[in-house]
């Protein structure tokens, strides 16, 4: 499985908030923002961090994707 931030950022250009204010606000690196921004896997004490500013759940801000490997699985297990 892959992990997408997409909706967090969305959530960021809905509340009119820059990365720059999110690091500021949730104490978190520029290099883990950066990791972010790639789709990389960042600690569950950052998601928590930004959920807890941004007053949302893990669902609001992040996806997990199967990748193309595991899609296949995934959908034959959804049938």
């Amino acid at each position: 499985m892959k992990v997408s931030y997409n909706k967090l950022w969305h959530l960021l250009l809905d509340q009119r908030l820059k990365k720059t204010e999110l690091k500021k606000m949730t104490g978190i690196s520029a290099t883990t923002l950066a990791s972010m921004a790639q789709d990389k896997n960042v600690s569950l004490d950052v998601l928590l961090r930004i959920c807890e500013a941004l007053n949302c759940n893990f669902s609001d801000i992040m996806d997990a994707i199967p990748e193309d490997s595991d899609r296949k699985d995934f959908l034959a297990v959804k049938k």
